[in-house]
């Protein structure tokens, strides 16, 4: 399978998941647009990393994803540097943990608009070229909680419960134009993040690295195996396939059984 000469535009995509999904179809011959957080040093290291490694082209977009004008202009400079915007991905996402009845009101919103409304924007964008052109694939990075919940996490499971259903939405609304609009819900990924919080919480519940990883934050998990960025891309990039054309509207679960039971 090959994306040479597609253009991918990834938001979140300066480390973690969204790093992953930019070099996977950088892999495949894409141009990809990167975004997100992250010091400009580190920034331009993993965006001149994709144009060595692959021989594409790579651009840095700093898109504020809580700002729609600005998420607009992103897909719209993306065109430009790549002639079309040909692939999408929605993965911009924080996380903020609080009972309801404490939940800061400006994380709610601050959560709602990166989680959710910048998927909505960006496809607003990106739609109107992809029909013009009769193809395109968008992806959104659910996770396990668009379909199941934990506590403490109202915020977060609403917006991933949304973006499932905006999915679906869009994929009805598209789906006699060649574009295919889906998810992915991973469970827990073994990402720089979580590695990071593995220590405070062995200091704070008194465990083991291997108590800490297993019995918090592998316990919903029963494969108890961490998936893995490089997992969650290749999905992405199947579905980015044209033997992927019949699979629209689709939550793809890759959690290791969660939420199977």
């Amino acid at each position: 399978m090959s994306l040479k000469g597609k253009g991918a535009v990834v938001t979140g995509s300066t480390s973690g998941i969204g790093l992953g999904y930019a070099r996977a179809f950088a892999k495949e011959g894409a141009n990809v647009m990167i975004n997100g957080f992250g010091t400009p040093a580190d920034i331009e290291k993993e965006r001149a990393a994709i144009e060595s490694e692959f021989g594409v082209k790579a651009v840095y977009s700093p898109a504020d994803m809580t700002k729609p004008g600005e998420i607009a202009e992103m897909v719209a400079t993306a065109e430009k540097a790549f002639g079309a915007v040909d692939v999408l991905v929605n993965n911009a996402g924080i996380q903020f943990v609080s009972p309801v009845e404490d939940f800061p009101v400006e994380k709610w919103d601050q959560i709602i608009a990166i989680n959710l409304s910048s998927a909505f924007h960006g496809m607003r964008a990106a739609v109107p070229g992809m029909k013009r052109r009769k193809w395109g694939r968008i992806i959104s990075t659910a996770s396990a909680h668009s379909l199941v919940a934990s506590p403490f996490k109202s915020a977060y499971v609403s917006a991933k419960h949304a973006i499932a259903g905006l999915t679906k939405t869009v994929a009805l609304e598209t789906a006699e134009f060649g574009i295919t609009v889906n998810c992915i819900s991973p469970g827990y990924v073994w990402t720089p993040l979580v590695e990071k919080q593995i220590p405070d919480t062995m200091k704070a519940r008194n465990m083991t690295r291997e108590q800490v990883t297993n019995d918090v934050l592998l316990a919903a998990q029963p494969t108890k195996q961490f998936v893995t960025t490089e997992q969650v891309a290749a999905i992405a990039v199947f579905l980015c396939s044209d033997e992927a054309c019949n699979i629209t509207g689709a939550n793809i679960s890759v959690d290791g059984g969660w939420t199977a039971a």
